[in-house]
């Protein structure tokens, strides 16, 4: 298991300081209970009781300010036009992101839809690239031409966001048969939301993978908003960890990072014995839909403030590491002083970033010898050797 605290980036004093006051008192494992019980369906759910650590916490605490904090900056860069196209961002998800990982390796795969630049971070990659990728900038981590929804890291098993809602099931179930064939003992969390729940691609992906016990978790993130249709009005049976009945499934408080970490650790054990799981995650987002979305004419202010007071999934973290006395208040709004301000710089060197060369525009695009040439002077050649 990939311990969440590989993630952490703390710099010098505040990871001295805080290093120190383990070593003063020794950081042995901390056992909590989840927020609330897990509900099940058609299996066993796993104990309440998670094991975690000091460093694993305030990596937590770190990670997913990280998230929230590049968030809010796309927020802003879209509104001062420096991001174009589709943004749909994650804040209040966060959990979602960095629980799973603590659960998994990076040899184990994910992929997921357009919501994704946390994703992105929680794999290893950085703001900064995440912020180039918006930007359309070369050094972005699909080369300034992916955008907001295709972001990708090969080298982490992080096959990328997709635009299309639903449609990168079928993909999932294709990396978790290839992860079967190799024995490895790898999974694939495929993740979908509440919106594509209702798309036949994924219940044909679904089928095949029950059918041949694929190593895959479907995890969905109920954020309990398709776009700006409410998911009682989309959806005859909104529990989604039942919808696929013959496939066990599981509800999970999505705004409790340990929990997610608990269901994700059991999932990954149950697929690798008895093939697919579905992982509802209960979640909540605070932006719109997209940036286009203002995300208050189909619910209420004070449904957003609401759930931001209660479930936040940072506050959670902070409020349980100031319990336990691992850091103190001001010690924690140290940790997010540097992240703004590494956040500021990482978009400071986004924005000089050079462009990608009009050269590259047909680069990854086409098969070889049938991309840019074809639109130049000797086109008529070139589409005659076409099949």
């Amino acid at each position: 298991m990939a311990a969440a605290s590989a993630l952490i980036k703390f710099k010098f004093p505040f990871r001295f300081l805080l290093l120190r006051r383990f070593s003063e008192s020794p950081a042995e494992p901390v056992t909590m209970e989840t927020s609330l019980p897990f509900s099940a369906h058609k299996c066993d759910p796993p104990p309440r009781s998670v094991t975690t650590s000091p460093s694993e916490l305030l990596s937590f605490f770190r990670n997913m300010t990280v998230m929230r904090r590049m968030e809010l900056a796309a927020d802003s860069l879209y509104k001062a036009k420096l991001v174009r196209g589709f943004c749909h961002l994650y804040d209040g998800q966060e959990a979602v992101a960095v629980g799973m990982e603590a659960a998994i390796t990076r040899r184990d795969a994910i992929i997921t839809a357009y919501r994704d630049h946390c994703i992105y971070v929680a794999r290893g990659g950085s703001p900064f690239e995440v912020f180039a990728e918006l930007m359309g900038r070369r050094a972005g981590c699909s080369k300034g031409k992916g955008g907001s929804m295709h972001l990708y890291k090969k080298d982490a098993s992080f096959y990328g966001g997709h635009g299309i809602v639903g449609a990168h099931a079928p993909l999932g179930c294709g990396i978790a048969l290839g992860q079967k064939y190799s024995k490895e003992g790898t999974v694939t969390f495929m993740i979908y939301g509440d919106g594509a729940a209702n798309q036949g691609q994924l219940y044909e992906s679904l089928n095949m993978a029950a059918l041949w016990d694929l190593p895959v978790v479907l995890v969905c993130e109920n954020n309990h908003y398709g776009m700006g249709t409410a998911e009682w009005r989309a959806s005859k049976n909104p529990a989604y960890y039942k919808r696929a009945d013959y496939v066990p499934g599981l509800k999970v408080d999505g705004m409790d990072v340990l929990a997610v970490k608990q269901a994700c650790k059991f999932a990954k054990e149950h697929v690798l014995q008895n093939g697919p799981i579905v992982l509802e995650m209960d979640t909540y987002r605070y932006h719109g839909h997209s940036m286009s979305d203002p995300g208050s004419t189909y619910r209420t202010r004070d449904e957003i403030t609401g759930v931001r007071q209660d479930r936040d999934p940072i506050e959670r973290v902070r409020k349980l590491i100031l319990s336990l006395e691992l850091a103190s208040p001001s010690e924690l709004k140290d940790i997010e002083k540097e992240v703004r301000k590494e956040t500021d710089e990482a978009i400071a060197k986004a924005k000089e970033s050079p462009m990608p060369d009009p050269s590259e525009l047909f680069t990854n695009v086409y098969v070889q010898s049938y991309g840019a040439e074809a639109f130049g002077p000797d086109r008529k050649e070139v589409k005659a050797d076409l099949p």
